[in-house]
């Protein structure tokens, strides 16, 4: 089997092409670190390779492959972001300087190797993962594989970069403030924004607060709910432990006819935010076919408040705050230090104020969705941004350009809940835009049956980019 097919294959796809030996993990493994190699001084989607690792990896794979051991992703190469632990590699999380090599795996890199899966490298965030955008100065700009004159989005940009580009066929993203979802509505992915909790965070207990979560990319959704399955699961020290789900098992279900407001509405925000039109066309374009496939769909703003704005904030930044003092020696942008100058006096009786606050986001918003089943929004009320468009910026500007382009998806960061990005379809110029489907606490099985059944309609993941970055 040639690098380019392999390159094809999405994440089931290439389990089971191992699995009945098609192909092996070595070659598999050989193929996608060959793809990264290629694509890395132009499409910039990784800040750690780990190709001796990898290799050495992959080899043990296929000799317990012989040996008959069955697993879900035994000698799959997979990707994590860079701000995730893996054993004898250093955690940059976007930002400059020297770093120390982890000496354990976070509890989601160990997850992913019980399941067999091949870590090839760790991929590309910005500073502390506070933008829409990946870039910094410690490693330059991620592009678009669909344009590269265009920001993949962020903060998890490198991961969505590589499975766009089919560098990798999924890869972990973690989830702030739409840290997975809008890198994937800007490069036609399905990113799959969990349950807080779903898939622990640890070390840390929790992530900013509660607002950051991880995630999948891939480019359906089985992939993306496949990963997620085999990823999921607490630490005992967690602080957040939903119940149990297996999302494979929804796609494909019927998810039987659904109450679904849409709401292009935007949280409140201190910054004005407008929506593109070319954005709100494709929403409602999604909004039709589901029309069109039975459900009940109904425009009708979400009544997000000052509150969820007012949550978000404090946690953010304080946030920020903590996990740059956790990393002594980083050399970093002077908004990542006036923004964790901020979080440190948004902290103490502010940030219990603000965490207090999601109990009656919760009552509040739980109350809507009494009469819906599923909220459809837009993940992002621009196209992707270009590639420099942060460049010079002061820190004021760098706030309003951020919420202009991305102010929908933070509400549910608050909350806590689930939601799902699907693509949408693409702007004239061919710029990819996507939709979110989100729901109430542990909704993600109605959520993966719904975005499958679009998927069937639509079809999204047989789209794929030019490979400009091979040339």
């Amino acid at each position: 089997m040639t690098t380019a097919s392999t390159r094809d294959l999405g994440l089931a796809e290439l389990a089971g092409a191992i699995r009945s030996g098609t192909t092996t993990s070595a070659l598999a493994t050989a193929s996608a670190l060959d793809r990264i190699e290629a694509a890395q001084p132009t499409l910039n989607a990784f800040r750690v390779v780990r190709r001796t690792q990898a290799l050495d990896e992959a080899a043990e794979a296929d000799r317990r492959l012989a040996a008959g051991v069955e697993l879900p992703l035994l000698g799959v190469p997979v990707a994590i972001k860079d701000d995730t632990d893996i054993a004898g590699a250093p955690t940059a999380f976007g930002c400059g300087g020297d770093f120390p090599a982890a000496r354990e795996d976070a509890e989601v890199v160990r997850r992913l190797r019980a399941a067999g899966a091949i870590v090839v490298g760790k991929t590309n965030t910005c500073e502390i993962g506070q933008y829409p955008f990946t870039d910094g100065a410690a490693f330059g700009y991620t592009r678009n594989p669909w344009h590269r004159d265009h920001t993949p989005g962020g903060s998890s940009g490198g991961s969505a970069a590589a499975v766009a580009a089919g560098l990798v066929p999924a890869a972990i993203g973690s989830d702030g403030a739409g840290s997975v979802r809008i890198p994937a509505s800007w490069t036609n992915l399905v990113g799959i924004k969990p349950q807080r909790g779903r898939i622990s965070t640890w070390p840390p207990p929790e992530s900013f607060y509660g607002l950051t979560v991880n995630g999948t990319l891939a480019r359906t959704v089985a992939d993306a709910a496949l990963l997620l399955d085999v990823a999921a699961g607490p630490h005992p020290g967690d602080l957040h432990t939903p119940p149990p789900v297996t999302l494979s098992d929804h796609v494909g279900r019927d998810p039987g006819r659904l109450r679904i407001a849409v709401a292009l509405n935007i949280p409140f925000t201190a910054v004005p935010a407008k929506l593109d039109p070319r954005v709100e066309a494709r929403v409602r374009s999604i909004a039709t076919v589901l029309t069109e496939l039975g459900h009940a769909v109904t425009v009708t703003p979400v009544p997000y408040g000052l509150a969820t704005g007012a949550s978000f904030l404090p946690r953010s930044l304080a946030g920020v705050r903590k996990a740059l003092a956790a990393m002594p020696g980083a050399v970093v942008d002077p908004r990542t230090r006036a923004n964790a100058r901020i979080g440190s006096l948004l902290g103490g009786p502010v940030l219990s104020v603000a965490r207090s606050l999601e109990a009656l986001l919760h009552k509040r918003i739980g109350a809507f969705l009494q009469d819906f089943d599923v909220i459809l929004a837009p993940t992002t009320a621009r196209p992707p941004e270009r590639v420099h468009a942060m460049d010079g910026l002061s820190h004021a500007a760098t706030d309003a350009l951020i919420t202009a382009a991305c102010p929908y998806t933070f509400a549910w960061n608050v909350l806590g809940w689930p939601s799902i990005n699907v693509p949408a379809g693409f702007t004239d110029t061919g710029l990819p835009v996507g939709a979110q489907l989100m729901g109430a606490a542990n909704t993600e099985p109605r959520l993966v049956a719904l975005a499958a059944q679009l998927e069937s309609e639509l079809h999204w993941e047989r789209l794929r980019p030019l490979p400009w970055w091979e040339q």
